[in-house]
């Protein structure tokens, strides 16, 4: 088994999101001894933005890209190669302004690519990688799940959805800015979701 943990967290030590994340990949590991894990952290290595420079370069014919812009497509490369030998992602993603962080929406852009891991057929797109399970960790400081606050779960699911991966687990923990005993509450609640996820 492959697993591959990528942390949004803007911070490089101590986000609630990459604690999430990194007790869901110790679970797996207990449960597979064998298993593979690459860590990703969005924080100490931050994948460059989709720029027009960038949009350049993918619609170059390989064979006619400068030595730049293939450089630039290889660091896409890399990211695609690494979720397409993947068999559990595992995303730590704090809520940031309702959104999720940038750093992963970068990510995001350099693994969605058309014809390499997504197409649009007659009937619609078709995502290419398929067969893998997903974990999502959720920080946030407020309560928003469920609520029409919570844009970060139906994008998520969309886009995990369109690149082919949609058997998606999310554990949420919430509250976590809110006072010690909402923080104690919101922690178990991921608990509850991990073991759930995780039976």
């Amino acid at each position: 088994m492959n697993i591959l943990q990528i942390n949004a967290s803007a911070r490089r030590e101590g986000g609630n999101s990459t604690r999430i994340a990194d007790a869901i990949v110790a679970r797996l590991q207990a449960a597979n001894p064998d298993a593979r894990l690459t860590v990703r952290d969005l924080a100490t290595d931050p994948h460059p933005m989709l720029d027009e420079a960038t949009l350049s370069a993918l619609f170059t014919p390989a064979e006619q890209r400068t030595p730049a812009q293939a450089a630039r497509v290889a660091l896409d490369d890399a990211l695609i190669a690494e979720v397409q030998v993947t068999d559990v992602l595992v995303l730590g993603v704090p809520m940031y302004n309702f959104g999720i962080p940038a750093q992963l929406k970068n990510w995001f852009d350099a693994i969605t690519r058309a014809g390499v891991t997504f197409r649009y057929t007659e009937s619609g797109p078709e995502g290419f990688l398929t067969g893998k399970k997903v974990y999502v960790a959720l920080a946030r400081g407020g309560r928003y799940r469920g609520t029409e606050n919570d844009t970060q779960t139906p994008y998520l699911k969309l886009i995990l959805g369109f690149l082919g991966m949609t058997d998606v687990h999310f554990i949420y923990a919430e509250g976590l800015n809110m006072g010690p005993e909402a923080t104690r509450q919101g922690f178990a609640e991921a608990e509850a979701d991990m073991a759930a996820a995780l039976a």
